[in-house]
């Protein structure tokens, strides 16, 4: 999780600086790959599921909604920031458009500090050890055995599932309906006036 986090916020800082730098280079198309480059990358559900597994139990509905509050506050900061006083003017556009990779610098600055989800060093890697210093460096130090018992169980039941590749669950009839329902919710989320709020 943390290292795919990671790699993402180099994608991020990469489409900032190509956007960036679109004015000077006098190219429009550097904007659409950088705006591209920031569609594809998986911030929001990887922030989403890293947050969540690092979280104690009981702050986990809490932390999970505080990337929703942060993306929503991102949005008004931006369209703030993108009024004609601040950095909509004409010279100051490209510095609008690179301020996407601000949040991805910080984020690639401070997230080495942090450790792996707890759950994915156990399930994935099968490092109880890494799991349980994970656990106290997140947590603090005290009875963390309960959390980790929940691990186990949800490792024992994984056992039995199979998991798919992308390809697969494409391909999977049973998931179908799910999937479409999924994209198309998520292609018309623009359409859903959330940018006008």
């Amino acid at each position: 999780r943390k290292k795919c986090l990671l790699c993402n916020n180099v994608l991020m800082i990469v489409a900032a600086s190509i956007m960036g730098c679109s004015k000077t280079a006098q190219s429009f198309e550097m904007i659409l790959i950088g705006r591209f480059m920031c569609g594809v990358s998986l911030c929001v559900p990887l922030h989403h599921q890293y947050v969540g597994e690092i979280s104690p139990k009981k702050l986990r509905g809490f932390a999970n909604s505080t990337s929703s509050f942060f993306w929503s506050l991102g949005k008004a900061v931006g369209q703030i920031s993108g009024q004609r006083e601040l950095l909509g003017s004409q010279s100051l556009w490209p510095v609008l458009m690179a301020s996407c990779g601000f949040p991805a610098l910080v984020q690639l600055v401070t997230l080495p500090f942090f450790p792996e989800s707890p759950p994915y060093l156990l399930m994935h890697k099968g490092d109880q050890e890494g799991c349980k210093k994970a656990i106290r460096q997140l947590w603090g130090e005290g009875q963390h055995q309960a959390e980790i018992d929940d691990i186990m169980k949800e490792k024992a039941t994984m056992k039995n599932t199979k998991i798919l590749s992308v390809l697969e669950l494409v391909k999977e009839p049973a998931f179908r309906w799910q999937l479409y329902m999924i994209v198309i919710l998520t292609a018309t989320i623009q359409l859903c006036g959330i940018n006008a709020v």
